[in-house]
């Protein structure tokens, strides 16, 4: 129940300081981030974290150009907000789409967030699977959609093979189990097999706390542990069948 209490006010507080801002909606949302939530650091990255989801999910809509129901269901699988909150949810996503800054510059300010990550951070990894999660929902991640989150990804410092890593665990078509975790096939089954279990140790959905993931990406975490043990799972049966 506090739970619920703290993130009804952090919404309310949050668009009560917005007010009704016209244009950048950025500048205003992060002033409010930082001013609001001062003196709580652990509250200010999660409100930061989870406004950059709804905002980047926004603009990602707005480059595909159709938000389908399903999207919207995929949506709240993340974001489990009370019904009474539903229409500040929904007011800031409209802002984000309206905003006249582009989807580049939410992505740059998340990505400044993460500073002790050079690159490839596990932070923003969580908000490219959110993300992608979202893109899959009507069944497929168009090719503009896929463009939008691989741009996000270089924003994000991330490297190409990490991003493809990443992607892989989303795009079902031609999935391969090598390129989910990072390996290649020419690897001996020892190496996969350690590189499996660092994967899992690193993407445990207990660890999502401690890095100041908000609660509702366990949903995420969990997707994400499914595709990492159904990748070992078919090597494992190719390698045994060999």
């Amino acid at each position: 129940m506090h739970g619920e209490r703290l993130f009804m006010s952090f919404w309310e507080k949050l668009l009560n300081a917005i007010g009704n801002t016209a244009g950048n909606v950025l500048s205003a949302v992060v002033e409010a981030i930082r001013t609001v939530f001062e003196g709580d650091p652990e509250t200010r990255r999660k409100v930061a974290f989870s406004v950059a989801i709804i905002a980047l999910s926004a603009k990602m809509a707005k480059a595909d150009g159709i938000v389908s129901e399903k999207e919207v269901d995929a949506f709240r699988e993340i974001f489990e907000f009370p019904p009474e909150q539903a229409k500040n949810v929904a007011r800031l996503y409209n802002l984000a789409r309206q905003d006249v800054a582009g989807y580049e510059a939410y992505a740059e300010r998340l990505s400044s967030l993460c500073v002790t990550c050079a690159a490839n951070c596990p932070v923003l990894e969580e908000v490219l699977d959110g993300l992608f999660h979202i893109a899959k929902a009507d069944g497929l991640v168009h090719e503009k959609e896929l463009a939008f989150l691989r741009h996000v990804g270089e924003i994000f410092h991330m490297n190409e093979e990490h991003f493809e890593r990443i992607a892989a665990r989303h795009v079902s078509m031609g999935r391969d189990p090598y390129k989910v975790l990072g390996v290649s096939p020419s690897d001996d089954f020892t190496t996969i097999r350690r590189r499996y279990h660092g994967l899992v140790s690193e993407h445990h959905p207990d660890r999502l706390i401690s890095r100041g993931v908000p609660a509702e990406f366990h949903a995420i975490a969990n997707e994400r542990m499914a595709a990492l043990n159904a990748a070992y799972e078919a090597i494992e049966k190719e390698r045994r069948a060999a």
